[in-house]
């Protein structure tokens, strides 16, 4: 089943941890970057390394950047059996993630492109080995690039997220956190605009996103009795021209009509 929702959780905050697994997002990220502070990063990742030793769960963890003077001890930490993934914040060349899979082999990696070199670099970024989907890190992209406006002026740059993961046959990408906590709407409103332009899911920072989150980037029942009407329109007219809606049935709409379902069984 491929993640909806992407739950950070800060890494120097242990007793969160099994709290955040139980609040139903699809995947957990323990962060070990921007949400701990330099002088409290050895004692998290020390924290990190119990909690992961003893559980049965898998997370995913955000290491902190290859140029960090943290780099190699959190990537150690990866190849614990609990690390079912590896996000890498500022990717911005392959080499970034060969470093990464040359010291976690096997851990599937999620690059971050928040960096307009990472931008520019996303092709090779998408296509290293172990890559199994981008993530847009969009707020430290328009802080990079000097953007104020989280809405159409990123929109170039997500299509080109969903065209680089497209085209490395990757899973859909990843959106960026919506910052508003409370404002469900908003949220929403961010995650159904995000699928529409091709991502797969988005990033949480708060359990209380979860819910809104992945049901925005699941099949709903608009789209599911649509899918079933297609498919047994197409199933009854033995190959010939039929409509479903007043809409033309062709060969792309009954793959996307069994794509939803496929998505719906899934869950």
């Amino acid at each position: 089943m491929t993640a909806r929702s992407y739950l950070f959780v800060p890494a120097d905050r242990p007793e969160r941890f099994d709290k955040a697994l139980g609040c139903g997002a699809d995947a957990v990220i323990v962060d070990l970057e921007d949400a701990v502070a330099p002088e409290k990063k050895d004692a998290a990742r020390s924290a990190l390394g119990e909690w992961l030793a003893a559980t049965r769960s898998s997370v995913v963890v955000r290491i902190n950047g290859v140029d960090s003077p943290w780099f190699r001890d959190d990537l150690a930490l990866c190849t614990l059996p609990a690390v079912g993934a590896v996000m890498l914040p500022k990717a911005e060349r392959a080499q970034d993630l060969a470093a990464v899979s040359d010291g976690a082999p096997g851990k599937p990696l999620l690059p971050l492109i928040e960096t307009a070199a990472g931008f520019d670099g996303m092709r090779s970024v998408a296509q290293a080995p172990q890559v199994e989907r981008l993530v847009f890190g969009s707020i430290d992209f328009q802080l990079d690039l000097g953007i104020s406006d989280e809405g159409d002026a990123l929109l170039y740059f997500r299509s080109r997220l969903v065209l680089a993961s497209r085209l490395a046959n990757l899973a859909a990408p990843v959106d960026g956190v919506s910052t508003s906590i409370d404002d469900m709407q908003s949220l929403r409103s961010d995650a159904e605009r995000a699928r529409r332009l091709g991502f797969g899911a988005k990033l949480c920072i708060h359990p209380k996103q979860v819910e809104t989150v992945n049901r925005s980037f699941s099949p709903s029942e608009v789209e599911v009795l649509w899918a079933q009407r297609v498919l047994d329109a197409a199933a009854r007219s033995d190959g010939a021209a039929v409509a479903v809606d007043g809409k033309m049935v062709d060969r792309p709409v009954i793959l996307r009509a069994q794509a939803l379902l496929n998505m719906r069984r899934a869950r």
